[in-house]
């Protein structure tokens, strides 16, 4: 008996054992398979666009955003009057060296030594974060990770010619890997901070990165950018020399009147995090990552030729790591940079992957936001990206500039994969809408990228009604009173052409996602007329009644306009404001548990940009 008692409670320890062990499995399978939630975007491109919103209006209303050479660095005295194929046009970033360095700490000659891609990636990671409903400076000492694809640094290159001041400064602040570290360093993140360059996969090749770093639970939150700024003519005068640049600065993707890239500028910044926590916290969960795959050419028809093997290598892994076949994909957003041989190899790679399980099915649609805004080089991965979340969201797939005839050297079938000649609806359907995205490197190193649908989530939850949303106030921070100024017009500009917005929504997202700068206001009133005219009483430098203001940078005191006595307000949110204006943190969940009031997009910080930029003599 006492044989058979060991062999039973010894059975029952290995039975117990072996569920631990599955279920530990399961997990580690789930993890690894986990989608990834894209929670913030932010961007800057030509056009003028200066954040997803535009970036869409852009592709909606087909705009071009080729335009002129820069007239600001220098460009006129380089030696490229000689090469006839120079391009008299392109997509560039005409304030690149626009920057406002008092939120990061920055002197102005640190400012004028750092790489204008640096100051680009500093100011949008802070507007990721914030659209994220991430209060920057929050995340000190986080194993946030920063993934960053930078190519150009001849900023820095310059540094024979500049003042001798700025040398020491002027190296470090144009090193490509000093690109990621400067964020980290900034915000003060503890994740792994990488700066990639693959050339033009760069941005992308960071996401997929950045995507295993966050299943493998390297860190908890990840910013991924890509930034191109070309602060010398070096790179558009070397390529138009080898014939690769068309006349005219325009892509004309997969078109028969392809005639050679269309070089532009841009930075994009994207904040990922798991979806299981971006659920947890409340965030925006924008669109998610299925899967993604990243191979290299190898041997090709030339050091820079695409291999269409590795393409159709790279788009079976992708489809493999997100779990999905062919046919699950509506719309591929290709690299598409305008190049006979590039854009013929791409395209018969899709057609060879997509193409072939789509008979008598829908149509996979194919196009390129290279057509309206260039080729973005470094930044093109994460414009792709920008771009395809919005049609996700909006169900409308923006049509390719300048396609025209289709390329005669690719042999297209029947209605298996169409370009996007004009815009088309994205319906709804039993499943989530997906688009794959393609970015491709010079180095040989390209990328494959599958986005999906955002999921529905429960209905949006309601105040809680014993918490009035009269009574939470509106903190305001800036790094100067111009743009607390700026601020307050803003946000009074935002709330009256959104009435629908919850003023307690309001009040949670401006003391959670914003961050406590040395001038600070609060405005307290009780009704949104109230609120409104204290903001634009604000933002005029007025005081008013409902206004707290701080007293300036040093928050020494506090004054304090006259309430009518009949507006009670509660001592939680006499605690939240005080706290605030005398540069304490808000304390939002002490204030107000369980109030039921939702993160919500609203403006972003106001930066208020100095020029900064090193000019030289020559080039």
């Amino acid at each position: 008996m006492a044989a058979d008692d060991q062999l039973r409670d010894y059975l029952k320890r290995v039975t117990l054992e072996l569920r631990r062990t599955r279920r530990r499995l399961q997990e580690l399978e789930e993890r690894q398979h986990e989608p990834i939630a894209i929670v913030g975007m932010a961007c800057r491109y030509p056009g003028g666009v200066r954040s997803p919103e535009d970036l869409w209006r852009l592709l909606v209303d087909g705009e071009d955003a080729i335009a002129g050479l820069p007239t600001d660095r220098g460009w006129e005295q380089a030696p490229h009057s000689s090469s006839s194929s120079f391009p008299s046009r392109g997509g560039f970033l005409h304030d690149a060296a626009d920057f406002d360095p008092d939120p990061f700490r920055i002197s102005d000659q640190e400012a004028l030594s750092v790489d204008p891609q640096q100051r680009l990636l500093l100011e949008t990671a802070w507007e990721a974060l914030e659209r994220a409903g991430i209060d920057p400076t929050s995340l000190r000492g986080s194993p946030t990770g920063v993934f960053a694809g930078v190519i150009y640094n001849d900023y820095g290159g310059r540094i024979h010619q500049a003042p001798e001041a700025f040398d020491s400064d002027l190296l470090v602040g144009s090193a490509p890997s000093v690109a990621s570290g400067r964020i980290a360093y900034t915000f003060g993140l503890q994740g792994p901070a990488v700066t990639v360059d693959t050339a033009c996969s760069s941005a992308l090749v960071g996401l997929h990165m950045a995507v295993h770093s966050l299943r493998q639970q390297e860190c908890s939150l990840a910013l991924v950018g890509g930034v191109t700024v070309m602060a010398t003519p070096t790179a558009m005068l070397a390529f138009s020399r080898q014939g690769l640049l068309a006349p005219d600065g325009r892509c004309k993707s997969f078109s028969a009147a392809a005639d050679g890239w269309g070089l532009s500028e841009g930075v994009g910044v994207l904040a990922l995090e798991r979806l299981s926590d971006a659920r947890r916290a409340g965030r925006p969960v924008l669109a998610l990552v299925r899967g993604s795959a990243v191979v290299q050419d190898g041997a090709s028809h030339g050091l820079t030729a695409p291999n269409g093997l590795a393409h159709r290598r790279m788009v079976h892994q992708a489809l493999a790591a997100a779990g999905l076949s062919a046919a699950d994909v509506d719309a591929v957003e290709a690299h598409g940079t305008g190049t006979p041989l590039g854009d013929s190899i791409e395209a018969q790679a899709l057609l060879d992957t997509y193409g072939a399980d789509r008979s008598g099915g829908p149509s996979l649609w194919l196009g390129s936001i290279k057509s309206n805004i260039g080729h973005t080089q470094a930044a093109g991965g994460i414009a792709a990206v920008v771009k395809i979340v919005q049609a996700l969201q909006h169900g409308l797939l923006p049509k390719t500039l300048h396609s025209g005839e289709p390329s005669p050297l690719v042999d297209w079938p029947d209605n298996a994969v169409r370009l996007l000649a004009d815009a088309v609806p994205w319906p709804e359907s039993d499943r989530p809408r997906r688009a794959a995205i393609s970015s491709f490197g010079i180095s040989g190193t390209n990328v494959h990228v599958i986005v999906e649908q955002s999921p529905p989530v429960g209905t949006d939850s309601q105040p809680a009604q014993h918490c009035p949303a009269q009574s939470a106030p509106w903190l305001l921070s800036a790094a100067s009173p111009e743009a607390l100024q700026v601020q307050a017009a803003q946000l009074a500009s935002h709330v009256a052409t959104h009435p629908e917005l919850a003023d307690l929504d309001v009040a949670r997202s401006l003391a959670t996602s914003r961050a406590g700068l040395a001038h600070r206001a609060a405005v307290i009133s009780t009704d949104r007329q109230e609120r409104h005219s204290a903001l634009i009483a604000l933002a005029e430098g007025r005081t008013a009644s409902g206004l707290v203001r701080g007293a300036g940078s040093g928050l020494s005191g506090v004054a304090t306009s006259e309430l009518p006595r009949d507006r009670a307000r509660s001592a939680a949110a006499d605690r939240l404001v005080d706290t605030h204006c005398r540069g304490g943190s808000a304390d939002w969940d002490s204030a107000f548990p369980d109030s039921g009031a939702r993160l919500i997009d609203l403006p972003t910080y106001p930066f208020q940009h100095r020029r900064y930029w090193l000019q030289a003599e020559r080039f």
